[in-house]
């Protein structure tokens, strides 16, 4: 046993991180082009970032030559849409262009409709607080789904709604950088609020997909979540972290908060509150997928108050700080197919080191080698014993912009200078494509 044949090896990344051209062929600007400066380490921005704007028929080169099956990447809605009701047709061109090179070399491609770079003129609407930013989305998805559609047939509404509002809005770490005191009643109110359009806007996506794509769609989300493993693998371990993963609580990190609505037709009960009947049906449309990105558990990232702490002493973390839990994957897997019963693509893992270019002109990288070995050992654990999983991306396909984080941590399998965008394949990227060759079997 093992990996299906048709298992999707792949790679991701997100258009503001590496596409660069922020005002080029017609673009706009977003959230983080017009509201960053003075928000990134250093002074930085994604003005170039890594140029896969110029040069994604080179990186797509490179992805073939790694023997990627997939790719995973986001469409810039402000390149689309720079202005509200404008559709830029050289921004669709570029996209057309970039599924056409996957194609060409034997990727698949998997589209990503929004990765945190809302449109300028959105955000002067309101932003995720715009009762009117759904049909907004909805309209941009259309114009993109009209042009890929013949193409590309796996489509993610959003990328981590857990993140951007919790960084966006609430902790003003990342673009549009608003804040609010933790645990206040505003937090909670402009949660409800931020909750309610991003699934309503995911709903009318969703929608506007199967209703307008040329090829049968398969519709998912990628979300991250709170995860807790179990202490050992005694029932009753497993039940309460089980429990610590789906409480029923008014917290947007919680997978069930996005999920159930939209599976189940059931949501929290302040949130089902500001929801009528029709929108409430409108959400419950069940997905084809879930795309689920995963760094970590929790159980090592946080103590029985919440504060942050390390009960193991030398626990390794990685240059994001983060703590290594190598059977996340595998307990991920399992409580959500349990709890959801949707085939998993894992849209992002991955690991931030401190890579540089040695002597010999090579990236020697063995802790990301030894991080991947044990979290798909514990996915391939799950595909043995009968969960469906189809499909694996590496976060990220190359060293990109790491949002506020600036260039500094440096999660991808190729290397890239970013003075002179001169690109290295890592140790990783050569391990990673002997694994893809032998479809994981010696894990």
């Amino acid at each position: 046993m093992g990996f299906p044949d048709h298992f999707l090896w792949g790679a991701a990344s997100a258009a503001y991180q590496l596409e660069g051209a922020y005002n080029e062929d017609g673009k706009g600007p977003s959230i983080w082009d017009a509201l960053a400066e003075g928000q990134i380490a250093h002074g930085e921005d994604g003005r170039t970032a890594c140029d896969h704007y110029h040069r994604f028929r080179e990186d797509v080169a490179l992805m073939k030559r790694m023997g990627l099956k997939a790719y995973r990447f986001s469409i810039s809605w402000p390149r689309v849409i720079p202005k509200e009701g404008v559709v830029n047709e050289a921004g669709l061109r570029f996209y057309s262009e970039l599924v056409d090179a996957l194609l060409e070399a034997g990727i698949t491609p998997l589209v990503t409709l929004y990765h945190w770079d809302l449109p300028l003129w959105a955000h002067e609407k309101g932003g995720w607080m715009a009762a009117s930013v759904s049909d907004d989305f909805a309209a941009y998805v259309s114009a993109v789904v009209k042009v890929l559609s013949d193409r590309v047939s796996l489509w993610m509404t959003f990328n981590e709604g857990t993140s951007f509002i919790g960084c966006g809005y609430l902790r003003g770490t990342h673009a549009p950088f608003e804040s609010v005191p933790a645990g206040s009643p505003q937090e909670a109110e402009k949660v409800l609020i931020l909750s309610k359009n991003l699934l309503l806007a995911h709903a009318k996506a969703a929608r506007v997909i199967r209703e307008e794509a040329v090829q049968p769609p398969r519709v998912g989300i990628a979300t991250d979540s709170t995860l807790y493993m179990p202490e050992s693998e005694s029932s009753e371990d497993i039940e309460r972290a089980r429990a610590k993963t789906f409480p029923d609580d008014l917290n947007h990190y919680l997978l069930n908060w996005w999920m159930d609505p939209i599976m189940n037709g059931t949501a929290h009960p302040r949130l089902r509150a500001i929801l009528s009947d029709e929108e409430m049906n409108l959400i419950h449309q069940p997905l084809n997928f879930l795309g689920w990105n995963c760094y970590l558990a929790n159980n090592y990232n946080e103590g029985p108050d919440g504060r942050m702490e390390t009960p193991h002493p030398g626990l390794p973390r990685t240059n994001m700080g983060w703590p290594v839990t190598p059977d996340a994957l595998y307990w991920g897997v399992r409580f959500i197919h349990e709890r959801y019963h949707l085939p998993i693509i894992i849209t992002e893992n991955g690991v931030a080191i401190i890579d540089f270019k040695m002597d010999d002109g090579c990236v020697h990288d063995p802790q990301r080698i030894q991080f991947m070995k044990w979290y798909l050992r514990g996915l391939k654990r799950a595909v043995e014993e009968g969960y469906p999983v189809e499909g694996y991306c590496y976060w990220s396909i190359m060293d990109n912009l790491e949002w506020a984080h600036g260039y500094d941590r440096r999660f991808g399998l190729i290397y890239v200078d970013f003075e002179t965008q001169e690109r290295t394949l890592k140790d990783s990227a050569y391990w990673y494509r002997d694994l893809i060759q032998t479809n994981g079997e010696h894990l």
